[in-house]
Formats: C-alpha cells, sequence, structure tokens
C-alpha cells in the first residue's frame, strides 16, 4: 500500500516556513489505518517491548493500538500539567520553540523495555526528551517508532542508540 498517498501536505503550519505532514486523512481511512498498524507491529516484534510510550498526542493515535497489537502496556507522555500523580519531565527544542513533557514516575517497572512512538520524527528533539523519561523511570529504550521521518532534519542524530523504525521518509 502506498501510504505516501494518504498524507496531506499542509503549507505555512504552525508556522509560515513550515510544511506539515498531516496524518489526518491515513487515519481517516480504515484500510491505510489497519495497514499503518499492522506494519508496525510486524516490524517492531522482534524489539521485544513490555510498554510503549506514546508521545502527546498523535503518538496516542498509534501507540495505543500497536500496544493492543503486540499485548503489551501503555504510557502517555503529555504536555506538563496533564498528568495526575508524580511525574518526571524534560524539556527539549523542536524546530520551532521550545517545550517540555512528562511522564509518571511509576509509568513502567525499573528494567522494564519501552518502545517510543510519535506520528512524526523531524529534528529528534520530543523523541530525545521522551528517551530521557523513560530512562528516569529506570527503564531502557527498546526502540522508536515514527510514522513519517523528514530526512533533512536530521533527527535520527539526536537519539540515543537504539534501533528506529519508520513507515516513511520525506
Amino acid at each position: 500500500m502506498d501510504l505516501k498517498s494518504h498524507i496531506r501536505d499542509i503549507p505555512d503550519f504552525p508556522q509560515p516556513g513550515i510544511l506539515f505532514r498531516d496524518i489526518t486523512p491515513l487515519l481517516a481511512n480504515p484500510t491505510s489505518m489497519q495497514y499503518s498498524i499492522d506494519l508496525f507491529a510486524e516490524q517492531v516484534a522482534g524489539l521485544q517491548p513490555d510498554y510503549i510510550a506514546g508521545i502527546e498526542s498523535r503518538g496516542f493515535m498509534f501507540g495505543m493500538p500497536l500496544a493492543y497489537k503486540l499485548g503489551v502496556g501503555f504510557a502517555p507522555v503529555r504536555k506538563p500539567g496533564k498528568l495526575p500523580a508524580a511525574v518526571h519531565s524534560a524539556t527539549y527544542e523542536l524546530e520551532y520553540g521550545n517545550d517540555t513533557l512528562e511522564l509518571h514516575q511509576d509509568a513502567f517497572p525499573a528494567g522494564s523495555r519501552v518502545l517510543i512512538i510519535d506520528d512524526l520524527i523531524a529534528t529528534g528533539g520530543t523523541a530525545a526528551a521522551t528517551a530521557d523519561l523513560v530512562v528516569q523511570t529506570g527503564s531502557t529504550v527498546a526502540g522508536f517508532g515514527f510514522v513519517i521521518e523528514l530526512l533533512a532534519l536530521q533527527g535520527r542524530s539526536k537519539l540515543p542508540e537504539a534501533p528506529v523504525t519508520v513507515l516513511l521518509q520525506y
């Protein structure tokens, strides 16, 4: 299946000069959505994760069904103030500003293998911050999974050493 045909380009969003890769058409099509989850599951099963950490908010859309398919737990990585219990925090830079992410301190038992999932890797800051959060819990980053990778921004260079699974590259 040609997943790229289900990605819409939105110029100048969220600010001028950014070309946003919109996954909502992929999600709206049951066949492309199912195919992307099945493909992810096939490609990451060998990493043997115990949990999936889904990055707010589009990482939830892929992380939850992937966790279900793999039979593993799921933990949300959220913006500040959204999680009710004690959290770890990490601040990072994105291609158009700074942000902070949080993860419950008890999201995973120490020693767990955690697969980090998001819709897109651009500069790598968000995924690297999430990896830092996983390590703060005493767990290991089993790998990363992204629907889209923007190659020109070289986001992989910011990630810690771990396998990276990508469905589409631009």
